[in-house]
């Protein structure tokens, strides 16, 4: 509310501030969150890249950051859509603006609210964030437990057994052990050629991931996925038995004709599978869910967080941390597993 220029804010009176205050401002807080960047250490070059992004936004938007709503934001992924922009560019535009807002919120949100009497809400909401734009909100599901992993594997080896066609049926199940002992993306797994394994590379066999998600402009980023928990004897199997019923060509997990199994084939694959099994609304999960299980599993049971960020594919170890989602027993777990070691210790030295 105005009374003679001032804006009533939680029952303090405070100078309103003009639109030209508001772009000043903004464009201060712009400034401050690039600041940011380069104390993260991000090069020249991206932040350079990210910045016009974020410029070019908030251009579009018309409206300071912190006065937009999901309505607003919809507007400005309408027109990027009308310009024909790629899907993936803007993922981007919505990923720059998202990171800004959250910067707003953790360094400026009270400043805002006394100036321009503005109480910061997220305007990217489940409506119109993209797949993969990040939040760091943590996960209100968390990722199937092993034993979860172990019933659905159970579930697609019966398949296998009773299957009208063999090739298909062995194929989901040497692919999801894939996605879920090797913490491989869809993509990933999608983009695989039977070259790609290699049985005798290290002590359990490696995976060479060639077509990795890499950051923003840097291209793929190779890696070495280790074949752990017998996914090298589910894949000498699939190779061996499964793979030659399809039909001939480079992939490794294909159609029946051969051809390349896209991301969104792989996604829509495992619903089916799910609903067959007739799993609960609490029971299913993704493949991108299965990347969290491979860490949490991973981490629960003493893998170092740095090994379980290379074999992810990670660039920072803070990315994996958000993938680890400990059960309500885990302290209990480790404390019980190093009371073991310890009294073993004794016992080996009495």
């Amino acid at each position: 509310m105005d009374r003679h220029g001032l804006r009533v804010v939680g029952g303090a009176n405070v100078v309103a501030a003009s639109p030209l205050d508001a772009a000043s401002f903004q464009a201060a807080c712009v400034g401050g969150f690039v600041a940011s960047w380069s104390a993260r250490g991000f090069s020249p070059v991206t932040i350079e890249n990210a910045e016009g992004v974020l410029d070019r936004f908030l251009t579009m938007l018309e409206i300071p950051a912190w006065e937009a709503g999901p309505a607003d934001v919809d507007r400005v992924v309408a027109e990027l859509v009308a310009r024909g922009m790629a899907a993936s560019t803007r993922r981007g535009y919505v990923q720059a603006f998202k990171d800004f807002h959250r910067f707003l919120v953790a360094r400026k949100s009270a400043e805002i609210g006394a100036t321009f009497g503005v109480v910061l809400d997220d305007p990217v909401d489940e409506f119109n964030a993209a797949r993969h734009v990040g939040n760091d909100s943590p996960s209100t599901r968390p990722p199937p437990t092993p034993a979860r992993m172990e019933e659905f594997f159970e579930f697609l080896r019966g398949r296998v057994a009773t299957a009208r066609k063999y090739g298909p049926a062995g194929r989901d199940y040497a692919l999801f052990r894939t996605l879920y002992h090797c913490g491989l993306r869809a993509d990933e797994a999608a983009s695989l050629e039977r070259s790609d394994l290699h049985f005798d590379r290290g002590p359990f066999g490696k995976i060479h991931v060639r077509f990795g998600k890499g950051t923003r402009g840097s291209g793929p980023r190779p890696r070495w996925v280790p074949m752990l928990d017998q996914v090298d004897l589910v894949l000498r199997w699939f190779c061996d038995d499964v793979r030659p019923r399809m039909a001939d060509s480079s992939a490794l997990f294909c159609d029946e004709g051969g051809g390349v199994l896209h991301r969104g084939t792989i996604r829509n694959r495992l619903h089916h599978l799910l609903e067959v099994e007739g799993a609960s609304p609490e029971q299913r999960f993704s493949p991108h869910t299965l990347r969290h299980a491979c860490a949490t599993h991973n981490y629960e049971r003493g893998v170092d967080l740095v090994a379980i960020q290379q074999m992810l594919g990670h660039w920072h170890v803070g990315t994996t941390m958000r993938y680890v989602t400990p059960s309500a027993t885990f302290i209990e777990d480790a404390y019980r597993r190093a009371v073991s070691t310890t009294l073993t210790e004794l016992e080996d030295r009495s």
